[in-house]
């Protein structure tokens, strides 16, 4: 596929994936950010070009409201599964379903996606936006999240700061996993919380595949 079909596509995923709604009481603990559409198509159409999502179970850790599991759903998954905590954003993620009206169902799950009860005996692919633990407390949560990954992925896509490289790469050798693919993406943040001065922000992210034994 070439860049500029490659772009398109893309793009007319991030369009699909406007609809999807955000959280309507976002908790500051949980860090609930809404993954913008545009950086939910680019996991997702490269996780689609690596083909680890025809065809294969997808799961998203931490779900929120059903960004990344729908955009999965829209590119022919065999299933969806769609992990978190909190019942409202579940709620949500279930009407956003009927908003994107992707063919693939995708099973909505109200557990803690750090200590997920999945079994799976066929190969997952884990695609998830975890917390970046920048609030007091919760330290180290994206390091939970990718533990998660590895007892249950063939392979996973994360979203994490600028920076972590390192973190990443180490963790992922230390837990028979191999970072295969990285790239850099703008995350905007709305103004949602108290301690946000601004309207919005753009933080840097870095997103990183990792293929796991």
């Amino acid at each position: 596929m070439t860049d500029g079909k490659a772009g398109a596509t893309r793009r007319r995923l991030a369009q699909e994936l406007a609809v999807v709604a955000g959280f309507e009481n976002p908790r500051a603990p949980l860090e609930q950010y809404h993954t913008p559409p545009d950086l939910a198509a680019h996991i997702v159409h490269v996780a689609d070009l690596q083909a680890d999502i025809e065809g294969r179970t997808v799961v998203d850790l931490g779900c929120g409201t059903g960004m990344l599991a729908l955009g999965a759903a829209l590119r022919g998954p065999t299933r969806v599964l769609g992990v978190d905590i909190d019942p409202a954003p579940l709620s949500t993620a279930r009407e956003n379903e009927g908003r994107v009206g992707a063919m693939t169902d995708v099973s909505w799950l109200r557990a803690d996606a750090t200590q997920a009860p999945l079994c799976p005996d066929e190969d997952v692919t884990v695609l998830m936006n975890p917390p970046f633990g920048a609030q007091t407390g919760s330290e180290g949560a994206d390091r939970a999240f990718l533990e998660t990954a590895a007892d249950v992925a063939a392979v996973s896509y994360s979203v994490h700061n600028a920076g972590s490289e390192e973190f990443v790469e180490a963790f992922a050798e230390d837990n028979a996993g191999e970072v295969t693919h990285a790239f850099a993406a703008e995350f905007e943040i709305p103004r949602q919380f108290d301690h946000h001065s601004e309207e919005s922000q753009h933080i840097d992210t870095e997103v990183f595949r990792i293929e796991w034994v």
